[in-house]
């Protein structure tokens, strides 16, 4: 199901330059992108991985974590191999850095409009582009969200939001929420441990936002990375910007891949991050990673009732008069 590329244009000597992702990279012959999985042949870039999926699961929609979309409903969820990130702290690394480390591209054949027929028989509400990064299988990623939409479906990126302005441009219309980690607000951070850079991510939830798209973050906080109270009152500060109704996710940390010298987040950070973002005005703070914290929680944001009660992924009482508090009447931010 080798499928050409979309977003790039062909320059001299027969290279080409991707404008999927931030990377812009520029591709000579025989050779891919950073992503691992965008190959020049001839002059002409190619997907290798359209219709190569190699995860398929039936998740919560608070999996991702979207706390904020059809509550306790279930999103089909898809992956390909491959990653333009290389997080050393990546929990789906098995997968997403298969094509850097080792050039292989695997995954079974899938067509678009069985992925769609899938999720239908499931009784799923959305269908998620999750565990590695959806940008770098675009085509396949556009093509089942443009059938899904017909269907009645509802589309979620959980991403890094390494994307272009023309990707979203291009993907908007089918695309209604997406979790995006935020995962610093330094771009030495970025460009140490993930191989990327800030900017172009702070500038993507913007547009997402400007778009109309569904956002809600995600920050896993590690240990004297990304943990400093500058740091996290940067990042509330940038989300509130956004808009106060935007859904901050605090997340544990636990060794893993590359980064195994460092202990487990403490949950007190976690609940000290909660209290910055609070402070910041925003209407919703989530603790990740942390089962039965009262964290998990949705509260109403103008009386503090007690609206959405989970444990981990799992909602226990759903106290709502129709998608409002039930005691003030104030509605609910998200998609519902």
């Amino acid at each position: 199901m080798t499928r050409e590329a979309m977003l790039y244009e062909k320059t001299d000597d027969s290279q080409v330059r991707c404008y999927l992702c931030a990377h812009h990279c520029r591709i000579k012959p025989d050779k891919r992108g950073i992503c691992g999985v965008r190959e020049n042949r001839g002059g002409t870039l190619y997907s290798l991985v359209y219709g190569k999926m190699i995860a398929e699961n039936v998740d919560p929609v608070e999996k991702k974590p979207l706390f904020h979309v059809y509550p306790g409903s279930k999103s089909f969820s898809i992956a390909t191999v491959g990653c333009n990130f290389r997080c050393i702290f990546c929990q789906n690394h098995e997968i997403s850095q298969i094509p850097r480390e080792n050039g292989r591209i695997m995954g079974r054949d899938v067509a678009p409009a069985d992925v769609v027929e899938r999720a239908l028989k499931t009784g799923s509400k959305t269908i998620s582009y999750t565990y590695t990064e959806p940008t770098i299988y675009f085509e396949y990623a556009y093509e089942i969200a443009r059938r899904a939409s017909d269907k009645g479906l509802k589309n979620v990126f959980v991403t890094n939001g390494f994307m272009t302005a023309e990707a979203l441009d291009t993907i908007s219309p089918y695309l209604h929420a997406a979790n995006v980690d935020l995962k610093s607000f330094s771009d030495e951070f970025y460009r140490r441990r993930c191989g990327a850079r800030l900017q172009p991510v702070l500038d993507s939830l913007k547009r997402m936002k400007s778009l109309g798209i569904w956002v809600e973050i995600t920050t896993l906080l590690i240990p004297t990375l990304n943990d400093g109270d500058d740091e996290l009152r940067q990042i509330a500060k940038f989300i509130y910007s956004l808009g106060a109704e935007t859904p901050w996710h605090v997340s544990r940390f636990h060794p893993q891949y590359e980064l195994t010298d460092l202990p487990p987040t403490p949950v007190a950070s976690i609940h000290k991050a909660v209290d910055i973002g609070k402070a910041s005005g925003l209407k919703y703070i989530y603790s990740g990673n942390v089962p039965g914290d009262e964290g998990e929680d949705t509260r109403c944001s103008n009386c503090g009732e007690h609206l959405i009660d989970r444990y981990g992924f799992y909602i226990e009482r759903l106290n709502l008069k129709g998608t409002s508090c039930p005691r003030c009447n104030t509605p609910l931010d998200g998609i519902f």
